[in-house]
């Protein structure tokens, strides 16, 4: 199969920086072999001086022994040695493709990520390289010393007997036409297998993340149908692939079956008319029982094989995915910046066939305060994305203090920006260093500053360790207003020269976020700002507010000039805001 090759092709790619070690593999592997097909030869010797009554060579057989004694010796240490270099070979090649995984995984546009599910892609980096991992290390491991073997016994074979040896010659290829014609079937079976496993830790991952809001909803019992399913088709495709793998392995016993019993009927006969002495039939047989040997462990080892090409096939796709475009090469660092931003005919889509952003146009000067509000899917999220080349436009420009962004280096145009957002997010480590995960160098007293601004200081102080209590990556059992102040004293500690804020302080309790507003207003001033907001209560005092419907913006101006419109915005607003009074008086009635 060409998908077979061209993964095969891959591997050997990976292997190559170690060929001197697989050279050396090679090497133990010719000498084990060697020795152990030289050994049946002693064994017969042997036997040829005991035939007869009175006719034991005692001085003969005795010097045989210490012989095979010392090819048995020789061959252990080969064959340790080689294993050692199988092992050695497999685990660097497994670390650089694990590395290469993750390493891409931090190249890969956002396009990839939000269409692929975090499970899919924690299966193919681990369980599918596992996977690969174990294939390789019996492909190397019995492959090799399997063909080995195979070619050793026919010298010596054909230097026995070669009317003998025509008998195996002739037999064998139907094991090998037996093996192939399953393993080209299993292979299927296999990839399929690896595409439901995916599936399954995504879901697995997905429901672990999630539980508090599939307990709130009663989502349980869903969750286990959709679970119960993805677990059946993994056993179906699981069952069926291993039985027809299973099925290689007696069929190729049986053939070698035929083939050690063709070869005693055969040397029998020839034994009985003095063509072969009963010593070399003997060493005949072993090597006929020999060389059947790798054909059954090759078979094993092709199911394997199969199992291994189909992971590894996915994790060189994952491997080979488009990464994000690379900064051009006349791409330049900001220096100082006014924080003033400019789109210019900008058009964009996540679906080709589907329009969002279109023609859009806007300028924002040094300082400003930019309120976005819209419905759901109006476009909020994606402009945002867009202004810090998230995703890059399909048409128009985006400039930065009068540059255009396509020719700033990524790195550089994003640590000009600071986010805070309504999905807060934290990482395993101590308190400090999540508050300092934008600017590593900070000191102490700086961090400290920060979660004071941040109204985050007296909450971290009741902590048994302070700043050094170590928290997990979704908070620990932070409650979620206190890891969105950790988030906001990270943004406090860097106070970049544009701000954007969703929704930043939808998880705090009223007293704190007047608190944090009025933080928020010293950290404003002097930056441009961006505020996506569904509270309209929380923007009055943006200078310009954007008003977003289907991908446009159709009405902008400050708060008083937009009411006075009376138009979408006049609407959304006097909605929200009875909407609010109805709730208080039943509330208050209550």
């Amino acid at each position: 199969m060409r998908q077979n090759k061209d993964t095969f092709h891959k591997i050997l790619k990976q292997v190559r920086p170690y060929r001197h070690i697989l050279l050396l593999s090679l090497v133990f592997a010719v000498i084990s072999v060697a020795l152990t097909l030289y050994a049946p030869i002693l064994v017969g010797d042997a036997l040829d001086k005991i035939i007869g009554v009175g006719k034991v060579d005692f001085d003969a057989i005795f010097h045989i022994l210490k012989k095979l004694g010392l090819i048995i010796a020789v061959t252990g240490i080969a064959q340790w040695c080689m294993n050692l270099c199988n092992n050695t070979i497999v685990y660097r090649v497994v670390k650089d493709v694990r590395m290469k995984a993750f390493s891409h995984l931090q190249k890969l546009p956002l396009k990839y990520i939000d269409s692929h599910s975090n499970g899919e892609t924690l299966s193919r980096i681990i369980t599918d390289v596992e996977q690969f991992s174990d294939g390789l290390l019996m492909g190397f491991s019995q492959l090799f010393t399997g063909v080995v073997t195979i070619v050793g016994t026919l010298f010596f074979m054909l230097s026995i007997n070669v009317h003998i040896s025509l008998v195996v010659i002739l037999i064998t290829p139907i094991s090998l036409f037996v093996a192939s014609f399953i393993a080209k079937r299993t292979y299927v079976l296999f990839k399929r297998q690896s595409e439901v496993r995916a599936e399954m830790t995504s879901l697995v991952n997905e429901m672990a993340g999630d539980q508090k809001t599939i307990q709130t909803f009663g989502y349980g019992k869903r969750a286990l149908s959709r679970f119960d399913k993805i677990n059946e088709a993994l056993r179906e495709c699981s069952l069926k692939a291993i039985f027809f793998s299973s099925i290689t392995n007696p069929s190729t016993r049986f053939i070698n079956g035929l083939v050690y019993a063709g070869v005693g009927i055969v040397g029998a006969i020839f034994a009985m008319h003095g063509v072969i002495s009963v010593g070399r039939l003997s060493c005949f047989l072993s090597y006929a029982n020999q060389y059947t040997k790798p054909f059954n462990e090759i078979s094993s080892v092709v199911t394997e094989l199969q199992n291994a090409f189909a992971c590894a096939r996915r994790v060189f796709e994952y491997i080979e995915e488009k990464p994000e475009t690379e900064d051009g090469e006349n791409v330049k660092e900001l220096g100082a910046v006014d924080g003033s931003l400019k789109l210019a005919d900008v058009s964009f889509s996540y679906n080709k066939e589907k329009e969002l952003l279109k023609n859009l146009n806007l300028e924002v000067k040094p300082g400003q305060k930019i309120a976005i509000v819209g419905p759901t899917g109006c476009g909020k999220t994606t402009l945002i994305n867009l202004l810090m080349r998230f995703y890059d436009v399909d048409d128009g420009a985006i400039y930065f203090s009068g540059t255009d962004i396509m020719e700033i280096k990524r790195d550089s145009l994003r640590s000009n920006y600071g986010m805070v957002l309504q999905d807060t997010w934290l990482k395993s480590g101590t308190i400090a260093k999540n508050i300092a995960y934008g600017n590593p160098l900070a000191t102490k007293e700086e961090i400290e500053e920060a979660a004071k601004a941040a109204y985050a200081h007296s909450f971290i102080r009741r902590m048994k360790d302070g700043y050094d209590t170590v928290i997990t990556e979704d908070g620990g059992n932070l409650s979620q207003g206190q890891k969105q102040l950790l988030c906001i004293a990270r943004v406090m500690l860097k106070l970049p020269p544009v701000l954007i804020l969703d929704e930043a302080t939808s998880s705090i309790d009223t007293r704190t976020e007047i608190k944090i507003q009025d933080a928020f207003k010293k950290m404003m001033e002097g930056r441009t700002s961006f505020i996506v907001a569904h509270r309209l209560s929380t923007i009055q005092g943006a200078d310009v507010i954007l008003v977003m419907k289907d991908g446009n913006i159709i009405e902008q101006g400050n708060h008083e000039t937009l009411l006075k419109k009376g138009g979408f915005y006049a609407n959304l607003y006097k909605s929200q805001f009875s909407c609010n009074s109805s709730a208080m008086h039943k509330v208050t009635k209550i």
